[in-house]
């Protein structure tokens, strides 16, 4: 029952509560200064950084990314549990999902894949190492 109730939150609640959220910032944007937004948009140094390796319940998880025009433009994890056929199982799908994600949102909010939280909090952990590095 928590695993639907779960499922409902992540894919039918999650929009409309990103609506409100982007209404909201729309609504903020539009009175702010344009200088502002351009800023956000451009707030890392250009290059490559590695975040630290965090140890996590199974293992440890580093992730390197790659800065262009201020944004993440690739994310890579260098490192991850792939000892036995179930971390390469979770990790395969989990790790795809993190590193596109943290692409797409041009920072470590990205949302956990069921299943595999500890490679998610170590995942977040490692990205915003690397993200410190890169701040402007």
């Amino acid at each position: 029952m928590a695993v639907f109730i779960d499922g409902y939150l992540l894919f039918f609640k999650k929009n409309t509560a990103a609506s409100l959220i982007n209404a909201s910032t729309s609504t903020t944007a539009a009175s702010s200064q344009p200088s502002s937004a351009s800023s956000q948009s451009s707030s890392y140094t250009n290059g490559s950084y590695t975040g630290n390796s965090v140890s996590m319940r199974w293992g440890n998880v580093q992730v390197k990314i790659t800065i262009t025009g201020g944004k993440i433009t690739k994310v890579q994890t260098i490192d991850y549990p792939q000892d036995n056929n179930h971390d390469q199982q979770v990790n395969s799908m989990a790790l795809p999902t993190y590193e596109s994600e943290s692409v797409k949102n041009n920072s470590s909010n990205i949302q956990a894949v069921s299943g595999a939280t500890e490679t998610w909090k170590a995942f977040k952990s490692s990205l915003q190492s690397a993200l410190n590095q890169a701040k402007v």
